[in-house]
């Protein structure tokens, strides 16, 4: 049309708001944050013994190390989250489990190089701070700290509005311990010949649940609430089972010789998980037959068809810990185990190779 303009109308700007805004407008609520917060420190501070120097809330921790009796301290430290396992607690609205997940899965992962936990410090981020959810969880961090002997010093709750779902949270957790230098275990002792004792998981633990969520959920169609008779209740409970800390059961072990080396079976299995622990030289060989997997395990792996070389790769099966001791040792150290009540199982073999896990008694 002659004349008319080629510049598109400009976009009346929306008043200036009669007050100044504020973080809230924002989604970030301070007061319920620092409320949370108070309550919390209530929780860590019965984790506390006389090498935490200071109050939860300053800018960082203080422990002192001079409370531990070490001729030649090391510190050993790990970083890890419960990963999808968290949507099981966001379906079934049950959230002081994934906590005691969080802090289980780390004391193991440093108790199998040896070490006693110090301290813990969790990060918990969520968009918008519901005061109980959050509570919930840190009981449960706190309480697991606790019965391993470990101080929650501190940690971070980040409410990050748009960034995650209503209801959701994320979750990660940092340990740090300490192990006398001559007392690390590192594999460098393992030799062709030793055994491998597997110890019993609680269930999944904190692995392939993106797998076992896909099969049981869509695949099968069962949900939180579906009751399995193979598993005597609800389906959420059995995926709810807080990942064992093998700390009070081994710790006393390791105070001879009779254990070499230490694999905690998380993601990646016994596949990936055991050429972590073994010596270039040396090859393990894991018996499949040697135990019946808990039914939690034969239901993901017929429901979704999946291939025993997958399960072994996904999956703990069972076994969420596994010792190496001389062959000669061995019976000893499971039977000192079973008096505990113990389920222990000799899973399988050291012998030459190039770092590989090799399975018998493969059935698909």
């Amino acid at each position: 049309m002659p004349g008319a303009s080629s510049r598109s109308t400009p976009r009346a700007k929306r008043p200036p708001p009669r007050r100044g805004l504020s973080y809230r407008d924002a989604g970030v609520d301070i007061d319920a944050k620092m409320s949370a917060i108070s309550r919390f420190s209530a929780l860590a501070r019965t984790t506390f013994s006389r090498a935490v120097l200071n109050e939860i809330g300053s800018f960082g921790g203080l422990y002192d190390l001079a409370a531990e009796r070490a001729r030649r301290p090391v510190l050993v430290s790990s970083i890890d989250g419960v990963g999808t396992k968290l949507r099981i607690a966001f379906l079934t609205g049950r959230h002081d489990t994934v906590g005691r997940d969080l802090v289980n899965h780390c004391v193991n992962d440093i108790l199998v190089q040896g070490a006693a936990p110090l301290f813990f410090l969790d990060y918990l981020a969520t968009g918008k701070v519901e005061g109980k959810v959050l509570e919930s969880v840190v009981s449960g961090i706190a309480a697991a700290c606790k019965d391993n002997g470990c101080a929650l010093i501190g940690g971070e709750t980040a409410e990050m509005p748009g960034f995650y779902a209503d209801g959701e949270y994320d979750l990660a957790g940092c340990i740090v311990g300490i192990v006398d230098r001559d007392a690390i275990l590192d594999g460098s002792r393992i030799r062709p010949g030793d055994a491998l004792l597997g110890v019993a998981s609680s269930g999944l633990h904190t692995n392939g649940f993106s797998l076992a969520r896909k099969v049981l959920f869509e695949t099968m169609g069962l949900g939180v609430d579906s009751y399995v008779p193979e598993l005597g209740r609800p389906l959420g409970a059995e995926l709810l089972e807080p990942h064992r800390s093998y700390l009070a059961l081994l710790k006393p072990l390791l105070r001879g010789k009779a254990i070499k080396a230490m694999c905690h079976i998380t993601g990646g299995g016994f596949t990936d998980n055991l050429p972590r622990i073994l010596p270039h030289s040396c090859d393990a060989v894991v018996d499949l037959g040697a135990w019946t997997p808990p039914a939690i395990f034969r239901i993901i792996r017929e429901g979704g068809r999946i291939p025993a070389a997958e399960m072994c790769r996904t999956f703990n099966l069972g076994v969420g810990m596994v010792l190496v001791t001389a062959r000669e040792k061995s019976e000893a150290v499971r039977r000192r185990l079973a008096a505990k009540g113990e389920r222990v199982v000799t899973l399988g073999r050291v012998v030459r190779g190039s770092r590989r896990v090799l399975y018998e008694g493969v059935t698909s």
